[in-house]
Formats: structure tokens, C-alpha cells, sequence
């Protein structure tokens, strides 16, 4: 199942890759769920149950057609966004540290920055702005002391994400801001929509990469992450509490600008296009600040 939020309304995305139609959630269910996505995951059992015994009903006819820019983040409102580093070794090794053995750097991205997937994105002056493409969780019950065997069952869902990164202010000392650094406004694009995890063969294994302007800069699978999706959210609940909606950046494979040498960083006027296996693709144009409307 795939879920999209379109025009801040919850819907079920149906149809084939480039011909995608939207049901509306609140509609098709007569006001039983929705429409907003955050009341969808409060009830995300339930929700997946009737979906489950009534998809065969669904009304095609009802569908309208996908408008990417109607899309928001998967899930727009969540009440913890918890971003992971160095979850890739040769991602590590780029940025200098050896490959995390405990719990891996963990830090928040800010919810201000969050967007759908086609963008326009301002480049802060005097910034030096890099690209991360991540695996996206999201939450879809409370959970606390989960086991790494049963930390599927907690999941609503996969999306893709950008965990856009201004160096400058991130690693200015005399400690590293890395929240503020990583939620500049649309720092933190999402989507095109959330996938279940039974839509995967495997979802502990997916291809993600992105490029600038059509040249690839990162390309790998999350099977090759340190912490996979359930060990990530085993050790995040061994101290918090996880609730439905909240949001995981998993961590981004290497490639990123400031670890190759020369470092390289986005220009005004570049295209970034990142993509997951089996979830989509994001789409981000950036300009300078000057060029602000």
C-alpha cells in the first residue's frame, strides 16, 4: 500500500509507476479515517485493517489524478524526528571517523524544514550545502524496549529523504550544531509517498542514490547499513518512546560533498534527484538567497 499526503489530505495511491490516481482516505472510508495524515497513524492498526478488507471495493472512479505538486512529507506533523550518522562504513570513513560499534550519532532534524518531494530550495548565504539521501521511517504505533525481532511491526512505513546539510553552520565550533545545520527551510524533502512494508521483497535491502544534474554521486542499499531499520529502532526505544508519526532518517551511503577531495557543494541553479527502490524519486532546484521572491 502507498500513502500520500496531497494538499495536507491523507490518500492512497493506486495505479502503476507513471500513472499513479489518488483515492481520498476520509472519502472512500466515509470519515472513519483521516483525512489528515497524523490522525491516520493514530490509528494506523485499525486503518491497515479495513484497507485490508475493503481494498478489493475501492471505487476507481473515485481517484483523481496524482499532481506531484500537491505532494507533502509522508508524514507532515511528527512528534520526534530522530536523524542517524555514520550508518554507512564508507560513509564513516568519508567523514573521517571509525564505523560506530554502540549506538550510532543520533540528532533531530526539525520539523520547519520538512517539504514534499519537487521542490525549490533557498541556498543560506555563505553556506556550503551537501546532499544525503536517506531511507526514511516512520512510526506507526508507541512502542518502548522493542525488540529487534518484532521492530517491523512498528512501522507504518518507508519514504525517501534528503537530509540537506549546510557544513558551515554544522561543524562551526565550538561544538557542531548539526540540527540547525540540517533544517534550513526545505532541508528536509520527502516523500513521493510512504510504502508499507509488505510492497517490499525485502525491505532490509534497497537500492538509494542521487545525482546533481544527471552526474551520480551517491548509489548504494540500505542492506549495507551499520544499523539496520530494526536494530535502529530497538536502540531508540531503549531510551524514548517512539509514537505513531514519528520520523527516522536511517543515514546516507557515501558520496557526500564534503567528504571527496576537492570538496564540492550545490551551486545556484543545480538540480538534485534522489531516488529509492521501490518507493520513488525527489526532485530539489536551488537558487541563492539573493534570488528569494
Amino acid at each position: 500500500m502507498r500513502i500520500a499526503n496531497s494538499d495536507n489530505r491523507a490518500t492512497m495511491v493506486l495505479g502503476p509507476p507513471g500513472d499513479e490516481r489518488l483515492l481520498d482516505i476520509a472519502t472512500a472510508s466515509s470519515g472513519r479515517f483521516g483525512p489528515e495524515l497524523p490522525a491516520l497513524y493514530q490509528d494506523w492498526a485499525a486503518f491497515t485493517a479495513w484497507a485490508a478488507e475493503h481494498g478489493s471495493d475501492i471505487d476507481s472512479a473515485a481517484t483523481t489524478a496524482l499532481d506531484r505538486t500537491a505532494l507533502g512529507a509522508p508524514s507532515p506533523m511528527p512528534r520526534q524526528v530522530f536523524a542517524v550518522g555514520l550508518n554507512y562504513r564508507a560513509h564513516a570513513g568519508e567523514s573521517g571517523f571509525e564505523a560506530p560499534t554502540g549506538l550510532p550519532p543520533v540528532f533531530t532534524k526539525y520539523v520547519s524544514s520538512f517539504t514534499g518531494p519537487d521542490t525549490e530550495v533557498t541556498l543560506p548565504d555563505g553556506g556550503n550545502v551537501d546532499w544525503e539521501i536517506e531511507l526514511v521511517v516512520v512510526i506507526g504505533q508507541t512502542g518502548h524496549q522493542i525488540d529487534i525481532a518484532s521492530a517491523w511491526t512498528y512501522v507504518a512505513g518507508l519514504t525517501a529523504g534528503q537530509d540537506i546539510s549546510e557544513r558551515v553552520s554544522q561543524l562551526r565550533g565550538p561544538a557542531p550544531q548539526f540540527g540547525l545545520g540540517k533544517s534550513f527551510p526545505g532541508f528536509s524533502p520527502q516523500g513521493p509517498w510512504l510504502v508499507t512494508p509488505e510492497e517490499f521483497d525485502n525491505p532490509d535491502d534497497l537500492e538509494l542514490g542521487c545525482g546533481l544534474d544527471g552526474e551520480e554521486l551517491q548509489k548504494g542499499r540500505t542492506g549495507e547499513l551499520i544499523f539496520s531499520v530494526p536494530a535502529l529502532i530497538a536502540a531508540l526505544s531503549r531510551t524514548v518512546t517512539l509514537y505513531p508519526g514519528d520520523v527516522i532518517f536511517t543515514g546516507t551511503p557515501a558520496g557526500v560533498g564534503v567528504g571527496r577531495d576537492p570538496q564540492r557543494f550545490v551551486q545556484p541553479g543545480q538540480r538534485l534527484d534522489s531516488w529509492i527502490e521501490g518507493i520513488g524519486e525527489l526532485h530539489q532546484r536551488f537558487r541563492a538567497a539573493a534570488d528569494r521572491k
